[in-house]
């Protein structure tokens, strides 16, 4: 099953400039996983090495928040897009 991941600009350097990439994954930790196989730079940019997000990472499967579904157990769908968005913040 193919699933879209689309890459903000900050992460886009640690793989290898692309926008996004497309991923066979059932869930959100497999997809963390193979992201980091494919570019091992991304290693610990979304993910900490305690296995949960980042705080200030956001990610979205198809719109909706995973911190409000099972987080890094979240299961995917053939089409699905997975958006990570660094949290912003300034003053």
């Amino acid at each position: 099953m193919s699933v879209e991941v689309r890459l903000p600009t900050v992460l886009r350097v640690h793989a290898g400039g692309n926008s996004s990439v497309s991923l066979d994954v059932e869930n959100l930790r497999e997809l963390f996983e193979k992201l980091t196989e494919l570019y091992p730079a991304m290693a610990g940019q979304v993910v900490t090495d305690e296995g949960s997000f980042h705080r200030f990472v956001n990610v979205y499967v198809n719109d909706d928040d995973v911190r409000y579904l099972e987080k890094l157990d979240t299961k995917v769908r053939d089409g699905d897009v997975v958006t990570i968005l660094p949290a912003v913040a300034g003053g």
